[in-house]
């Protein structure tokens, strides 16, 4: 199949293989009595799924095993309502016909990207343009979140990094910022120090989930590798609470406990801000980020809840999964002073306390 256009740019290619993109195919034909509805909603099941048309009735995606599983279930479907559908592989492209297909693939997103920036500056200037009582601030973060969703979608389907997303995300994020200047919960995080805060016993909530799991991991990774964790439904005297109400480090404006424990302390590298995304969109599902790690950490911690395990056996299992989602995601590690809590048992709070 030959396509007028350029050839792609292989540095800005997520699905090339051994300098050739390989693509997966469908093509369909409904029964001849099929009504027009079930012609559109075949035709809005390839929309969602970001395929393109570069020709006839032939769809293509990059060659991934979701996409070719999604164009065989759409097959099946098909032909489990007497029509025909044709699923191909494809190894390679002729000529510029990759380029332009790529081309196609950009455009489609930019224009969802453009969709996306316009509408956040539009709802920008409305939020921007008077004071608005708590219902209508709340309405206005409502639709943020809902472009946040929006664009994580889009982000999904954007398999050769179209060149309006970052527009997009910087117009989001100029509507984010607003929407935290405006809130009273989200104030500057005061600043501390590490150093203050070994040797010190910790407490947070009971049947701990991401934020508390992580949370954990990172007094233990970057804080103090000693520290005692206690699960309580209320801090004793000298604690320093975490992820619970009235914390000493707990939710912030649109900040979940892990972030404003990075925050407080400092730490930044590109492994913990990976980790930040991750465990933001599981604990407050506000669409900013469509990170492909969360979906299968949402399902473990989902599994272990299910469970019923002890507390420190789910810190424990938490400690090793969140160590080896910061060796994979840090482009360099730098281990801090002290033995990695990965390589020691939980210490959990003194017997002589008992846990409530």
């Amino acid at each position: 199949m030959n396509l007028p256009g350029a050839t792609v740019d292989r540095s800005q290619c997520s699905t090339c293989y051994n300098g050739a993109v390989k693509w997966v195919g469908f093509a369909s034909t409904l029964v001849a009595n099929s009504s027009s509805s079930q012609r559109v909603a075949v035709w809005r099941r390839l929309r969602q799924l970001g395929a393109i048309s570069p020709a006839g009735s032939l769809y293509l995606l990059p060659a991934t095993e979701a996409n070719a599983e999604a164009f065989d279930w759409l097959a099946k479907e098909i032909e489990d309502e007497g029509g025909e559908a044709l699923v191909l592989r494809i190894e390679a492209l002729q000529g510029a016909a990759e380029g332009r297909l790529v081309e196609l693939f950009r455009s489609a997103r930019d224009e969802d990207y453009r969709k996306l920036a316009a509408e956040a500056d539009e709802v920008l200037s409305a939020f921007q343009g008077g004071e608005h009582g708590p219902v209508a601030e709340d309405g206005f973060r409502d639709r943020w979140k809902r472009l946040h969703r929006r664009f994580a979608e889009v982000f999904r389907l954007d398999f050769f990094q179209a060149a309006e997303g970052p527009a997009a995300s910087a117009a989001l994020a100029r509507l984010e910022e607003a929407l935290v200047r405006r809130d009273p919960a989200a104030g500057e995080i005061p600043a501390a120090s590490r150093e203050g805060y070994r040797g010190r016993r910790w407490v947070t909530r009971p049947r701990p989930h991401v934020d508390r799991l992580a949370c954990a991991w990172l007094i233990r990774r970057f804080i103090d590798p000693e520290a005692e964790i206690r699960y309580a439904d209320a801090p004793e005297p000298g604690e320093v609470s975490f992820d619970m109400r009235r914390a000493d480090f707990g939710h912030a404006g649109n900040r979940c406990s892990f972030e404003t424990m990075l925050t407080a302390f400092g730490l930044k590298d590109s492994g913990l801000a990976a980790l930040a995304e991750i465990v933001h969109e599981i604990d407050l599902r506000d669409g900013r980020s469509a990170r492909p790690e969360i979906a299968g950490v949402d399902s473990i911690l989902a599994g272990w809840s299910t469970l019923n395990l002890p507390d420190y056996e789910i810190e424990r299992l938490g400690t090793s999964l969140f160590e080896g989602l910061y060796g994979t995601l840090s482009s360099a590690r730098e281990v801090p002073a002290g033995q990695l809590a990965a390589d020691r048992p939980v210490r959990r709070a003194r017997k002589a306390r008992k846990q409530r």
